[in-house]
C-alpha cells in the first residue's frame, strides 16, 4: 500500500523574546556615558553565562546606544558563540515602550531569539505589557515586584517579532543571574 511520499518534519524553533535591563551602573555627569560598576560588570558576565547555560543564545540582540547598555552586552556575549549578531539602536536610550516595540517589529523575519538591552522604565513596562498572564506564575511574580537592573525576562512568541503587541507573549521566567 503505498501512502505518497514521506513527509519529514523538523521541530519547529521557537520564537523568544529576551528583555535585559543594563547591569548596575555608577553615577556620571552625562547620563549616556555612567560606566557599570564592579559588581555590574561581573553581573553582566553572569547574565552571559547563564543564557548560555539556558540555551538562550539570540539571534540578534538590539542594544542601548548608553554606556552601561553595550558594556553589559560586551560582557555578556563573552560567554556566548562569538557569531551573535548585534545592533545598537538609538530607540532603546529613548526609553519609552513604543520606541522598544517599534525597535523589536523590525527585526529581519529569520530571526527566532531577540535580546534586547535597555533601560528602566521602558524595559519594565514592556515585559508587563506584552504578558499575556498565561505564563509561569512565579516569574509573573518576581517582574511584578520590579526588574533590577541585570534582569532578564524570557518571554515566548506564538508570532513574528513584525507583529508583537501588548498581551501577546508568554512569560517564560525571570531572574537576575548572579544575584
Amino acid at each position: 500500500m503505498d501512502r505518497g511520499p514521506r513527509c519529514q518534519t523538523r521541530p519547529v524553533q521557537p520564537r523568544r523574546l529576551l528583555l535585559v535591563r543594563h547591569a548596575q551602573a555608577a553615577d556620571g555627569a552625562a547620563d549616556r556615558d555612567r560606566p557599570l560598576t564592579s559588581s555590574g560588570e561581573q553581573r553582566a558576565a553572569a547574565i552571559g553565562s547563564w543564557l548560555a547555560q539556558a540555551g538562550l543564545v539570540p539571534d540578534l540582540v538590539l542594544v542601548s546606544p548608553a554606556r552601561r547598555a553595550a558594556q553589559t552586552w560586551e560582557l555578556a556575549r563573552a560567554s556566548l558563540p562569538a557569531d551573535v549578531p548585534s545592533a545598537v539602536d538609538e530607540r532603546i536610550y529613548e526609553n519609552t515602550v513604543e520606541d522598544l516595540l517599534a525597535a523589536l517589529q523590525e527585526a529581519p523575519g529569520n530571526v527566532d531569539t531577540v535580546a534586547l538591552v535597555g533601560h528602566n522604565p521602558s524595559v519594565g513596562e514592556l515585559a508587563r505589557a506584552l504578558d499575556d498572564g498565561q505564563g509561569d506564575p512565579e516569574a509573573t511574580r518576581a517582574l511584578g515586584a520590579g526588574f533590577p537592573t541585570g534582569g532578564v525576562a524570557v518571554f515566548a512568541l506564538a508570532m513574528p517579532l513584525t507583529d508583537i503587541a501588548p498581551g501577546e507573549a508568554t512569560l517564560t521566567g525571570f531572574t537576575v543571574p548572579g544575584a
